[in-house]
């Protein structure tokens, strides 16, 4: 742990609107047509463990348990794959909220890190049972850009809480 200024910045509280919001859009750039790529990242996915850790209370796992059917739907897979997927991850981002959250963002990319990687080996595990052809090494990039995307995703979705509060308001 170290000790990082602009980690200990008090937060506002966040609106429900912006968490739906933040999903809603998530899902839609996770609904582009890019083909299926290995290494594509699963945007949804990112937000969804951003918000399990920073709000554990407020993502129930039966939200992340319909966009992974929808996920399942949209890419025409083993329907339930990213279901169980996203609620295992959500399960254990949850589980270590307190615990993330003293660290700063490149301990929390090293926390985050292997459940990006069990959501991916989730899918390929899923689709080996499945009798389909292995993916080559090129599946591990998912997770590495997945990782990576954690400061993008703490800087994009903390702004509104960080907001200095009006002085008529205090």
């Amino acid at each position: 742990m170290t000790d990082n200024p602009t980690r200990q910045q008090l937060l506002l509280p966040v609106k429900p609107w912006f968490i739906i919001f933040s999903i809603v859009v998530a899902l839609a750039i996770n609904f582009i047509p890019l083909g299926r790529l290995a290494w594509r990242p699963d945007i949804l996915a990112v937000v969804l463990v951003f918000w399990c850790v920073h709000q554990p209370r407020k993502l129930r796992f039966s939200i992340a348990f319909m966009l992974g059917l929808c996920m399942d739907v949209h890419q025409g897979v083993l329907l339930g794959q990213h279901a169980m997927a996203y609620v295992l991850i959500c399960l254990f981002a949850a589980a270590g909220a307190r615990r993330v959250s003293w660290f700063d963002l490149k301990g929390q990319m090293l926390h985050m890190m292997p459940l990006f990687f069990l959501l991916h080996a989730i899918e390929i595990m899923l689709h080996w049972i499945k009798g389909d052809p292995l993916i080559g090494w090129t599946v591990i990039g998912a997770p590495l850009i997945e990782t990576l995307l954690w400061p993008l995703a703490d800087w994009i979705l903390l702004a509104p809480q960080r907001r200095v509060p009006s002085k008529d308001s205090l």
